[in-house]
């Protein structure tokens, strides 16, 4: 049949709806990042109970994602050998600009804002490191100079 002859209702040439991915790593969280997750939730349920009909499903097909994050968070705190990881500001030197890296889990990280996911090429470049620790990164060496490492308090996050 012609497109033509479709009604607007007609929904089968509508794109298909699919769920969100799911990062394949393991879900680690900080604890800020725990509670990003539990007001994600609530803010999605509090907007599903006040939205229409067409708007519901796209809400939900977003609460499932982030309750399936919220089920498979492990908390995870900042090495104890104050070596940067996961959990841990660290206070960098790279091209001749001083930065402070937050590496976090996925759903925390927000690049522009220096917060990077551990699987990140920077952030996985920085595990292990401690101060004072000259870092090759994209393909130069002493691309990185770590100037301290600290874990990142669970209260200010």
């Amino acid at each position: 049949m012609s497109v033509a002859f479709r009604r607007e209702s007609d929904e089968e040439h509508l794109e298909p709806k699919f769920e969100l991915p799911i990062p394949s790593a393991p879900n680690l969280v900080t604890a800020a990042g725990k509670r990003l997750i539990e007001e994600r939730i609530a803010t999605l349920e509090a907007a599903i109970a006040a939205a229409d009909a067409p708007a519901v499903d796209a809400l939900r097909r977003d609460l499932r994602y982030w309750q399936t994050r919220r089920t498979t968070a492990v908390p995870t705190a900042a090495p104890a050998d104050g070596s940067a990881g996961f959990g841990t500001r660290v206070t960098i030197r790279l091209a001749g600009k001083t930065r402070t890296i937050a590496i976090v889990g996925d759903d925390e990280a927000d690049p522009p804002a220096d917060r990077l996911a551990y699987g990140a090429p920077l952030a996985h470049a920085l595990i292990g490191a401690e101060p004072d620790d000259v870092l090759a990164f994209n393909g130069r060496d002493a691309a990185i100079e770590v100037l301290a490492v600290e874990p990142i308090d669970p209260r200010e996050d």
